[in-house]
């Protein structure tokens, strides 16, 4: 069966760039790869592919091609057409085309350059009134830090730093893995220099040539007024130590609030219950009440309800624009036990008000309502 045309193949003209092909290839290979595609025909699909990739990625190949045609490519892809020995090194290795294929990480990555240390996370927790007014606190964080003795490179003072042995300082370890389709190029950072392709001669005695120690340090931080539960406070550069020279993480501190005895918190007001009695409730009264900076007087009006709510501007939460308020919800508290002189004064002032409603409003009393409705319904009957 005549081989089709390699161009033909990718879908590109004949005049197509590299970075076309390189695009056509990537789009073609995503579409037919075994792993991908099951249908009967995808396995042949993608080798055919591979087979034209193969030739009009390399300008030595291509010029070649366009000159002789297939007639001067007979075994060039192990004869079958299939990966016979391609190499994926357009990709950075297996880990890349895998990629490429399911978009999604291998875990594999190459580290050649700096590479920027990872973030912390510390889990703070704070009185409410600390979370409230902001405060200052110090955290003891163990964390790895670029080796003061050899300044990162993990070489000992005075010896020089020579091209990795394992990986020759290209910083990958390529291993071949055969499969039924042909072989695959696994690229991986090199376990001994971690990818930057140097090796010291004399390993620093500090680090054993790691280029990080690890470290425990005492932070100093301030918590600014306001913050909340769940919310963070990022410090920047206090993570982990760069590798390679590169730059170091960040720390964030997680914030956890515990709840007050009197007040609790709805984003920047605070909110309490205040018990008073019913005769400071009837009559009016001016109480003190507990704010989060500390007591202030206020003035219950004459016939207060329970459950009633009051504003105390400017008395809540800190915040950039000022401060939020404290809401005060009053309770009207009966008295369990009463001696003989208020149950005497509690008994005359019930037959003063047996007529009269909670309002102050004189009209029937209950059953006289009750007799009524009861005198309605059987008229109405008639």
């Amino acid at each position: 069966m005549a081989k089709r045309d390699y161009y033909e193949v990718l879908g590109v003209e004949r005049g197509a760039t590299e970075e076309e092909i390189k695009k056509a290839y990537r789009r073609l290979a995503r579409k037919y790869h075994p792993d991908v595609n099951k249908s009967p025909e995808a396995e042949e699909k993608f080798k055919e592919i591979n087979e034209a990739y193969r030739v009009l990625s390399d300008p030595e190949l291509r010029r070649r091609y366009d000159k002789f045609g297939h007639a001067d490519f007979e075994g060039v892809n192990g004869g079958a057409g299939g990966f016979g020995g391609f190499d994926f090194g357009d990709f950075g290795g297996f880990d890349d085309l895998f990629d490429m294929f399911f978009g999604g990480a291998t875990g594999m990555s190459r580290r050649r350059g700096p590479q920027r240390g990872a973030d912390l996370r510390y889990d703070l927790h704070l009185d409410f009134n600390e979370a409230v007014f902001g405060v200052e606190k110090e955290l003891d964080i163990t964390r790895m830090e670029v080796c003061s003795h050899c300044g990162g490179d993990g070489a000992e003072p005075g010896s020089s730093l020579t091209t990795c042995p394992d990986c020759q300082g290209t910083g990958q370890v390529r291993t071949v893995r055969r499969t039924p389709f042909g072989q695959f190029v696994n690229a991986r950072t090199c376990p001994r220099c971690r990818g930057a392709g140097r090796w010291p001669e004399k390993t620093c005695r500090e680090c054993g040539g790691e280029g990080r120690v690890t470290r425990r340090r005492r932070i100093k931080v301030k918590i600014p007024a306001g913050v909340d539960e769940g919310q963070r406070v990022r410090l920047a550069g206090e993570g982990e130590g760069g590798v390679n020279g590169g730059p170091p993480g960040d720390l964030y501190i997680y914030i956890t609030v515990k709840p007050h005895e009197l007040f609790q918190r709805r984003g920047n007001d605070v909110y309490c219950e205040v018990p008073i009695s019913f005769v400071q409730a009837a009559l009016g009264a001016e109480i003190l009440v507990p704010t989060l900076d500390g007591q202030t007087k206020l003035r219950i009006p004459e016939g207060t309800q329970t459950g009633t709510s009051f504003r105390l501007r400017g008395l809540g939460v800190p915040h950039r624009f000022g401060r939020g308020d404290q809401h005060v919800r009053v309770k009207v508290v009966t008295p369990i036990k009463l001696t003989p002189r208020q149950r005497q004064l509690l008994e005359e002032f019930a037959q003063v008000d047996a007529n009269a409603d909670p309002r102050g409003e004189k009209e029937k009393g209950f059953f006289e309502k009750v007799r009524d409705a009861f005198e309605s319904r059987g008229r109405s009957a008639q």
